[in-house]
């Protein structure tokens, strides 16, 4: 169990956004397009899972002063090294084996990601501002592994919201370290000496107004309205704007945990959102036999 945790089973969610481009397509419901994606999902966990493995192992003395990352397996001392790393090799082989024998173009999109997250692990990780731009670059790599796998176009529109919203989760997460800084007086990443409070809260607004701007005009654009054959697609954005707002209310008003992941497993308000979102994109694309939608 100890060694299915150092995978990170729950940060798998974040390669959900290979199904994205197969969502917006309209063609959620081909079959074979997605056990493609499903298959690349797969790659894409156990490639994912090496590199949490590879950044653990050379984060562990940094995470034991963490007051959550210290309970992770390499930090608390209940995984082996020895036995994490050949885990990690596995998963290595593993993943580029099932990418290569699924996709040519995913194979590449894979090991970019690979070769990028290698060298935010071993460096690119402690320099400011660049750290977040290669985690929302990984998101951008996850679209175009989604619609490489897929067969569809990922729309430039697509590869800028969803680059900014990723954007918006780094910068989160930078926040919630420099919190912790703030009230335990260490510092939990080399990354942080260069973020202030101000800084990040500033980048929050810019970065949100900049995806909300960005999504009404992805709705409203000439090349999505005829796709979908739609120009109903505005009205998702009512939910896109409440859960931006609900994630800026609970770190501004109530001050909790700025960590975005941990926000999205446990606020029941953007959870609605979410889901309300993918009900009304649904009903607008799918749903053209009704009436209203038409």
């Amino acid at each position: 169990m100890i060694y299915l945790k150092l995978l990170r089973p729950k940060d798998w969610a974040k390669n959900l956004f290979l199904y994205v481009p197969l969502f917006f397509s309209g063609d959620i419901f081909d079959t074979s397009k997605i056990i493609n994606v499903f298959i690349g999902f797969i790659a894409f966990c156990f490639i994912a899972s090496s590199i949490y493995i590879i950044n653990d192992y050379g984060d562990r003395e940094d995470d034991r002063k963490h007051p959550e990352k210290r309970n992770r397996p390499l930090a608390s001392g209940k995984a082996s090294p020895a036995v994490a790393l050949i885990i990690c090799g596995i998963l290595i082989i593993a993943g580029f084996a099932i990418a290569y024998f699924t996709n040519n173009r995913f194979f590449i999109l894979l090991s970019i990601y690979f070769v990028l997250n290698l060298a935010y692990s071993f460096g690119l990780k402690n320099i400011p501002i660049l750290d977040i731009f290669i985690i929302a670059i990984g998101f951008s790599l996850r679209i175009r592994s989604g619609g490489a796998l897929a067969h569809v176009d990922v729309t430039i529109w697509m590869n800028i919201m969803v680059f900014l919203l990723a954007l918006f989760m780094a910068i989160g997460k930078r926040r919630d370290d420099v919190l912790i800084k703030l009230s335990s007086g260490v510092d939990m990443r080399k990354v942080v000496k260069g973020y202030t409070i101000d800084f990040l809260n500033t980048m929050l607004a810019l970065v949100s107004a900049v995806m909300i701007v960005s999504y009404f005009m992805f709705t409203v654009s000439e090349g999505v309205i005829k796709r979908h054959h739609t120009e109903r697609l505005y009205i998702t954005a009512l939910f896109v704007m409440a859960g931006i707002m609900r994630y800026l209310q609970i770190i501004y008003v109530h001050a909790d945990s700025g960590s975005p992941t941990k926000i999205l497993y446990k606020d029941r308000f953007i959870q609605i959102s979410i889901l309300l979102w993918m009900i009304s994109f649904y009903f607008l694309i799918y749903a053209k036999k009704i009436p209203f939608f038409n």
